[in-house]
């Protein structure tokens, strides 16, 4: 069996564009007038020329939304007509009524006060002649119509307060949407400044470490130095167990605090107290020097962070062996300073591989509201890094 879809007339009447529903509106009011001109109501039957004058004071009810002022006026011209011959006082009553609603709900309330105060005045003159009568009169049209200027005024401010509370949640639901990409964006960055700082430091470890035991495999092979080469495989081994720690640390922001598959993919953050092992396992000489008690843990994962990459750094673009680095980290004035400077040859920028060491360094001290300098030693040869990391409320 075929579908039928039935619509219904209030669905129908809606789906109209507001022309068609003012045309509709204003045909179903001229049809009203003319059952109630020849029913209820004061005057006498119309004629040919009152028909004619009732039928056209309902046309401009078609253009009411888009000039109400025009219409009020047209409306009032013709209803002035009619009721000067006589006509039934009553039939013109319900198109009144709705131009003066649609003023009132289109414009403010000082326009509409204006408008019920001009068409107040305007019927008191026109029922003036007629005496006591006409004064109940007055009276009474005077209470509908300051009943439907009211019924605008309130429908205006409904829908003006409806539509600003919609704004309102419109923009609050944007401005958490913003937020929510700000917060991701900002913890994708986190992430992947770990990362880099992470596998930076383990691969460059690892890469001098297997370079010490190849080059002893290498050097004499009849005379090989068994401890020298176990050395470096346990410190490769070390690193690695190191990395593969901190990465499940960092990668543990992926997952839920709860997370039971792995309760140890969350740990604390790196810090101050993990530098003597950065220094130990950091694949050259490195002179460390620390004189601070305890600082807010960010600004401890912060100076970590940046002395970790300071030195990868220093590894991987010394330019020779038995380079020495120097590290320290001490706090002055409200501020924590860290100075790490080697003794290279890899300062000169043409010779070092773009990446993101240096950014990721000056992102984390910013991150506790912070600054980072680093470039070419003035003492003598090598790069320097220094950073500022505050102590205070900023941190």
């Amino acid at each position: 069996m075929a579908s039928t879809t039935v619509t219904r007339p209030r669905q129908a009447f809606a789906s109209l564009d507001p022309a068609r529903q003012d045309a509709c509106l204003a045909a179903c009011l001229a049809a009203l007038a003319g059952v109630v001109a020849v029913t209820v109501g004061s005057g006498r039957h119309p004629d040919a020329l009152g028909w004619s004058l009732l039928l056209f004071l309902h046309v401009p009810l078609v253009w009411r939304r888009r000039a109400p002022l025009t219409t009020l006026t047209i409306m009032i011209a013709s209803i002035a007509v009619y009721h000067q011959q006589d006509y039934n006082h009553s039939a013109p009553t319900a198109a009144s009524m709705v131009i003066l609603y649609t003023v009132a709900v289109t414009g403010g309330p000082r326009r509409t006060a204006v408008v019920g105060c001009a068409v107040v005045a305007l019927m008191v003159v026109l029922k003036i002649d007629h005496g006591m009568a006409g004064l109940t009169v007055t009276f009474q049209i005077t209470g509908w119509i300051v009943s439907m200027l009211v019924l605008g005024g309130y429908i205006r401010a409904h829908r003006e307060n409806a539509a600003a509370a919609l704004d309102r949640a419109e923009r609050a639901e944007r401005t958490r949407e913003e937020e929510a990409r700000r917060r991701v964006a900002e913890e994708r960055l986190r992430i992947a400044r770990d990362l880099h700082d992470l596998l930076a430091h383990s691969i460059t470890l690892i890469g001098v470490r297997t370079s010490v035991a190849a080059h002893v495999l290498a050097a004499d092979p009849d005379r090989l130095d068994r401890a020298a080469v176990a050395r470096s495989l346990e410190d490769i081994a070390e690193t690695c167990r190191t990395a593969r720690g901190e990465l499940r640390t960092t990668l543990g922001v992926l997952r839920d605090p709860g997370d039971p598959a792995d309760p140890d993919a969350r740990g604390p953050l790196p810090g101050l107290h993990g530098l003597t092992d950065l220094a130990r396992t950091a694949g050259a000489d490195v002179d460390l020097s620390l004189t601070a008690g305890e600082v807010p843990p960010a600004v401890g994962a912060a100076a970590y962070r940046i002395v970790q990459e300071a030195l990868t750094n220093a590894v991987r673009h010394g330019g020779r062996d038995g380079l020495s680095v120097r590290v320290r980290v001490h706090e002055e004035e409200g501020a924590l300073r860290v100075r790490v400077t080697d003794d290279g040859t890899g300062a000169d920028g043409e010779r070092r591989t773009p990446g993101f060491g240096l950014l990721g360094m000056r992102e984390r001290a910013r991150s506790v509201g912070g600054t980072v300098d680093a470039g070419p030693r003035a003492d003598g040869p090598g790069f320097e890094v220094r950073a500022l990391l505050p102590l205070g409320e900023s941190a």
